[in-house]
């Protein structure tokens, strides 16, 4: 049956819906010009390996790359080894390593520009000194740079836990900034994605973080390209954009808000921050995990934008927005389960599996929410494939109609 979708509600009982038509979303001649748009893209491990929790990564190169390829395709950026591709969360110090190897290949020989995260994750101590984390960020900056990639220096779950001040954050980062050749980007990663990283910058309170986060970029902002936010509210967001020093980007890493956030409208009025005097910043760029799972939609948005035409935006953007909130739901960092399953459904792999087991972490009511509101939003770039590949998958759970 590929005509119709088998939907399973919370309470066991089913439905159909009928699959929408294929997008037919067009490719962009070149780059996108309006906005600087990367997806944090996922890795697929190949199906048969010991894709169990504790396992070393066995990781299927061939579609890995093959996503980014189509990444690339869209005019989208590509930012690896960072969350969605399982940092903490089931890929090994050894495989992040070859990943960011690769996926720079591909980028170089796609002209793409690719990002790939920095962080402390290879230290075995796990009550590292300062020192030692420092030495760890630089180790991994340096194979990073090696290859030609812009550096995001990930939030460390190490120095959340050895800190005992902003001022050791701020310790840290002027020596690791010191330590990069080019520019990087920052990455603050709010708690809903890792709870380990509570208090990060030096506070529970958002405001008296962002204060440490401007410090340690005003400091250095020849070193920071921009910086990337992952706190889920887009009021935070906004209030530290409008403190960037000039020429320092705003990477919202927001999945509940980046419609408006990237459009220009930000939050409601009502919610705003206030604006700084004179300030000329209308919206954020995007490092977004969302835009691996919508990449056609995404790329279409934006090359409206490009044309001028910010009705068309959030007439194409706008639905996705409903499935981002559904794929990264609390617990939020259960999300990466929803980017691989789009991926799978969209004949990105051959196969719903994900390293460490992650592909169990989502109830199949809560994957039939997200096959819903993806047809929905047009983010189904095979329709007729992804209803046979979920209709069977149901089945074979013993969930008929």
């Amino acid at each position: 049956m590929t005509d119709s979708f088998l939907l399973l509600g919370d309470d066991g009982s089913t439905s159909l819906a009928p699959v929408a038509e294929a997008p037919g979303f067009t490719k962009p001649s070149g780059g996108l010009r309006s906005r600087v748009a990367y997806a944090a893209a996922h890795v697929a491990p190949i199906a048969w390996a010991d894709n169990t929790p504790g396992q070393p990564a066995t990781i299927d190169w061939d579609a890995t790359l093959a996503f980014r390829r189509s990444v690339y395709s869209w005019g989208l950026g590509v930012a690896d080894a960072m969350d969605t591709a399982q940092r903490n969360m089931g890929i090994d110090p050894t495989a992040v390593r070859e990943l960011i190897a690769r996926s720079a290949e591909v980028a170089r020989e796609e002209g793409g520009s690719v990002a790939v995260g920095v962080n402390t994750d290879h230290l075995e101590d796990a009550a590292p000194t300062l020192q030692q984390i420092i030495d760890a960020y630089i180790y991994q900056l340096e194979h990073a740079e090696e290859h030609g990639a812009v550096p995001v220096i990930m939030a460390s779950r190490h120095l959340a836990r050895a800190a005992e001040s902003a001022d050791d954050f701020r310790t840290v980062y002027r020596a690791v900034l010191s330590a990069a050749n080019g520019e990087v980007v920052l990455h603050w990663l709010g708690t809903a994605f890792d709870p380990q990283l509570e208090g990060y910058f030096g506070s529970t309170d958002w405001r008296a973080a962002a204060d440490t986060v401007i410090d340690i970029i005003e400091e250095h902002a020849a070193k920071v390209a921009g910086i990337k936010m992952s706190l889920l509210d887009a009021a935070s967001e906004v209030h530290v954009r409008e403190r960037l020093p000039e020429g320092v980007r705003m990477f919202t890493g927001d999945d509940y808000n980046y419609v408006g956030l990237i459009g220009g409208a930000d939050v409601p009025q009502a919610e705003q921050p206030e604006r700084t005097a004179g300030t000329t910043r209308t919206h954020s760029d995007a490092l977004l995990g969302a835009f691996a799972a919508i990449t056609p939609v995404a790329s279409a948005a934006i090359q409206a934008l490009d044309a001028g035409d910010s009705d068309r935006y959030y007439e194409l953007l706008a639905p996705t927005e409903a499935l981002s909130r559904q794929v990264f739901a609390a617990p939020t960092f259960y999300y990466k389960t929803g980017v691989a399953f789009l991926a799978w459904l969209n004949g990105h792999q051959s196969a719903f599996q994900m390293i460490g087991g992650l592909h169990s972490a989502r109830s199949l009511p809560h994957l039939s929410k997200i096959v819903s509101l993806a047809n929905d939003a047009r983010a189904l770039e095979k329709p007729a494939l992804a209803a046979q590949r979920w209709n069977d998958y149901l089945r074979l759970n013993g969930v008929t109609a």
